[in-house]
């Protein structure tokens, strides 16, 4: 498997020859509701879209995974499987093949991935994460952006790689809206994982607005590995760098 992340929750995959793009926020900046005061956020370099995408992922309609001037920078003869506000979205921009998954449903792609929609966070709908499996090799990849975790994931232990915060975030009076610290530390010991990749909170990213102002972050990266060391897990925490391609070998 090979990842590049582009911060906040896009990534490249290249996973089994075949090249997916997940959650992409990659142009112009990324608002909620056009409200830029509320908050908004900025990539400091520019980004350059990756070519010959053979997928694209959406785990959810909010715009920091279903970002419009993105998608609708990117082809649309590409196929996207998403959940069912996300392939609203794509399919109002001209997608030509979408595909909506709802947790329990599975898709598979040239026969050689089978993906698999699980319960993500209520956003407030229940949205999607995704397990992603080689048909050939039977390697696996779990993703889910806010660490909202399906029980039904134990039945599919060891899972080589996740995919999901490993800090907490959240807003006065709201609470938690991304969950990683212990509840990742649970995951990553139920599904046996071998690689955790953080998302949500990293990346080259300028924020700003009143919830930016409001926004409370709880751990980081040291932190966390020493969660891992106390429940003595031999998973290992791979930090990627903004636009570096990193192999895992699994």
């Amino acid at each position: 498997m090979q990842f590049t992340y582009y911060g906040a929750n896009s990534w490249l995959l290249e996973f089994e020859s075949l090249r997916i793009l997940i959650d992409p926020w990659l142009v112009e900046t990324l608002t909620f509701g056009g409200q830029s005061w509320l908050f908004e956020g900025s990539h400091r370099s520019r980004i350059t879209i990756p070519e010959k995408i053979d997928l694209i992922l959406l785990s959810q309609g909010l715009e920091d995974h279903a970002h419009r001037p993105t998608l609708a920078k990117l082809e649309k003869d590409i196929p996207v499987v998403a959940s069912g506000t996300a392939a609203a979205i794509v399919q109002e921009l001209g997608f030509l093949s979408v595909t909506p998954l709802k947790p329990g449903e599975t898709h598979e792609v040239s026969d050689q991935l089978r993906i698999r929609a699980t319960k993500g966070a209520p956003v407030p709908q229940t949205e999607n994460g995704y397990l992603i499996q080689g048909l050939k090799t039977g390697k696996s990849l779990y993703y889910e952006p806010h660490g909202y975790s399906d029980q039904v994931l134990k039945e599919y232990s060891p899972i080589d790689v996740v995919v999901t915060p490993i800090v907490d975030m959240g807003l006065p009076v709201v609470g938690a809206i991304v969950r990683g610290n212990e509840r990742t530390v649970q995951l990553l010991e139920e599904v046996q994982a071998r690689y955790v990749l953080p998302t949500a909170a990293g990346g080259e990213i300028e924020y700003a607005g009143i919830l930016d102002k409001l926004l409370k972050t709880k751990g980081d990266a040291e932190q966390f590995r020493g969660l891992l060391q106390a429940q003595q897990l031999v998973t290992e925490l791979l930090e990627p760098v903004d636009q570096v391609p990193l192999a895992i070998a699994v």
